[in-house]
């Protein structure tokens, strides 16, 4: 069960669209709490100094879709999972290692990005 979605659809001139990635490129670099104008509405976000990304395009039926999708966790499970981090490192003596790189992965992306085109198709139709 999600906590919140918020999910907006609108034509956009280009100029617009491009203000849009600009509001939310200023807020990552600024991190915290950010506050974001879409549309009518004000999204108020905090953002961490830590988040993973994908990247998607499909082409196909005629137009090219590129979704830039950004995930992190909501402060409280980060601050719960850092704190159970820890204490397990300071029992068991392991230190921190850097993060690895993630991998490219294609067949479980794939299916959500099936499942996300056929809700897309069911709700136009």
């Amino acid at each position: 069960m999600r906590d919140l979605k918020f999910e907006q659809k609108r034509a956009l001139s280009r100029l617009e669209a491009a203000d849009q990635l600009t509001a939310f490129a200023d807020a990552l670099r600024k991190g915290g709490d950010a506050e974001l104008e879409l549309g009518a509405g004000t999204l108020s976000l905090r953002l961490p100094d830590d988040l993973r990304s994908e990247i998607e395009v499909e082409v196909g039926d005629g137009e090219i879709e590129l979704e830039i999708e950004f995930k992190w966790p909501t402060a409280s499970a980060r601050t719960a999972s850092s704190r159970t981090a820890a204490k397990t490192r300071e029992t068991t003596g392991q230190k921190r290692a850097p993060a690895k790189p993630r991998r490219s992965t294609t067949g479980a992306n794939r299916s959500e990005s099936a499942k996300r085109s056929a809700r897309r198709a069911a709700k136009t139709s």
